[in-house]
């Protein structure tokens, strides 16, 4: 298995992939189900295949798999599926993601020596993406530590046993589920390697308005937990929590942010500027400035951005 802590201490970045549903519009699928992107692992899962691909041709050193979405509960529900074939829909996930790096490092192909430094990062998304409602972005709800743990411990378990390197525990809104999921992966997957992305109400708390302060400490514990950071909120913000983090933490900073265009609920669209081109580079040096060192993007970025993410970070990496 790869390793993310073994990249990470070689002291160079490590470039993430894009966002997964905004290249699958692009592509023509439809992501409008309950399930978003992860619909697809049952109706088109070429066209994820595709876009690991294109990503990993892009620069990216990380396909971050279709499983967001994809809780065993939520494709139970949503697909009318038994558990253990929704079972194999997560594991068809990160299949898909491991096809897709062995067509890049293709015998025929010049990349064999990057072999070792290509993973796959299984995703977990938050209780929150299961309700579908935006409550990721406010962590309104709250659980039981065992119901976390009965929530979540299927798809971890599905990911792990299909050979993710990774797990990619992202936009993470509350303490409560923060602490639910580090506890139930130290104590039944204690050899995973994980990192943690939150969502933030402003650049010293989380979006259920926990301290940042009290978060870091609450992880600090756990030497499994290998990268912490922010996703899926502005380019803006999401600089801002780094510092913010690297006050609490000497882990390695995580940041992979939305474009910088907004989402209006109500019209149901994206509206504002981009960040791209120089604007992307300066901000890929700012947050590299605070200690950022694994990098990418989601909501509305794309396999361009990541080329510029990677170009960035190789120039950045050189220097060191």
């Amino acid at each position: 298995m790869r390793k993310l802590s073994a990249l990470l201490a070689e002291g160079k970045g490590v470039v993430l992939d894009g966002a997964l549903a905004t290249n699958l519009e692009t592509l023509g699928a439809d992501i409008s189900s309950a399930l978003w992107s992860a619909s697809l692992l049952q109706t088109n899962p070429s066209l994820i295949r595709q876009t690991h691909a294109s990503y990993f041709a892009h620069g990216s050193q990380v396909a971050t798999t279709a499983s967001y979405q994809a809780s065993i509960p939520g494709l139970a529900k949503h697909l009318s599926i038994s558990e253990e074939e929704a079972t194999k829909y997560v594991q068809k996930s990160v299949a898909l993601a491991q096809e897709a790096r062995d067509e890049y490092l293709s015998p025929a192909s010049d990349k064999r020596q990057e072999a070792q430094r290509l993973l796959i990062a299984g995703s977990v998304g938050p209780y929150g993406a299961y309700l579908a409602d935006g409550s990721e972005y406010t962590g309104s709800y709250n659980l039981t530590v065992d119901q976390y743990h009965d929530f979540h411990r299927g798809r971890i378990a599905a990911l792990l046993a299909a050979g993710v390197d990774v797990l990619a525990i992202e936009t993470i809104p509350s303490i409560t589920e923060t602490r639910a999921l580090v506890s139930l992966i130290s104590t039944e997957y204690p050899e995973a390697e994980v990192w943690f992305t939150f969502t933030l109400s402003s650049p010293t708390c989380l979006s259920d308005g926990t301290p940042i302060a009290d978060v870091m400490a609450a992880l600090r514990p756990f030497p499994n937990v290998v990268a912490v950071g922010v996703n899926c909120v502005s380019p803006e913000l999401a600089l801002e929590g780094l510092k913010e983090f690297r006050k609490h933490t000497e882990k390695p900073l995580i940041a992979y942010p939305n474009s910088g265009e907004k989402w209006d609920a109500a019209k149901r669209d994206w509206h504002g500027g981009k960040a791209q081109g120089g604007e992307l580079k300066q901000w890929v040096k700012d947050v590299w400035d605070v200690g950022a060192r694994v990098i990418g993007g989601c909501c509305r970025t794309g396999p361009e951005d990541v080329a510029v993410v990677a170009e960035t970070i190789r120039e950045l990496s050189e220097s060191v």
